[in-house]
């Protein structure tokens, strides 16, 4: 790590992606290289949301946006030490309003097929997204635009091969 790094130099960065990509996982052990403050956006769902899921039925807008808020809030908190924050943040509008908040932010959308992603949410038992859920998401998705600040990973490795790539890519 060089000495920016160690001094804290990294952007707040959100690891976007469907439900069952890894986004925890990479997160945690990319905050972990990093030495940087985590928190998993999950964590920030209100309760009331997390029941809402947990029974099948995918948020609507109005039910994200204080969620949302959080996440960013979270971040621009951590603004000068950088941070990781795993958040769906699937469609454009939800990457716009985290950015509101926290404008320095920086997006890894963690790219698999449905087939991959559909047998990791099947395998996991202790997570309250069900996998009827996973349709939904693709359908939200809308990937990184060529004007926003992020890159694309393939989850088709190793969670430390992941978290190699991104810093290779995305930390200066």
């Amino acid at each position: 790590m060089s000495d920016d790094q160690a001094s804290g130099m990294f952007p707040p960065i959100v690891v976007m992606g469907v439900s069952g990509s890894g986004k925890s996982s990479v997160g945690a052990l990319l905050a972990q290289y990093l030495e940087v403050p985590f928190v998993d956006g999950d964590d920030l769902h209100s309760a009331a949301d997390i029941a809402s899921m947990a029974a099948g039925h995918p948020l609507d807008d109005a039910a994200r946006e204080p969620w949302l808020d959080r996440c960013a809030d979270w971040l621009a908190e951590h603004r000068a030490t950088g941070a990781v924050l795993p958040c769906s943040a699937l469609r454009r509008s939800y990457r716009d309003r985290i950015r509101r908040g926290c404008p320095t932010a920086e997006f890894v959308h963690l790219v698999g097929s449905r087939d991959l992603i559909a047998s990791r949410m099947v395998d996991r038992t202790d997570h309250f997204m069900p996998v009827e859920l996973l349709e939904s998401q693709f359908e939200t998705l809308e990937p990184l635009e060529a004007d926003e600040r992020g890159i694309e990973i393939t989850i088709d490795r190793p969670v430390t091969a992941i978290v190699e790539r991104i810093v290779e890519q995305l930390i200066p």
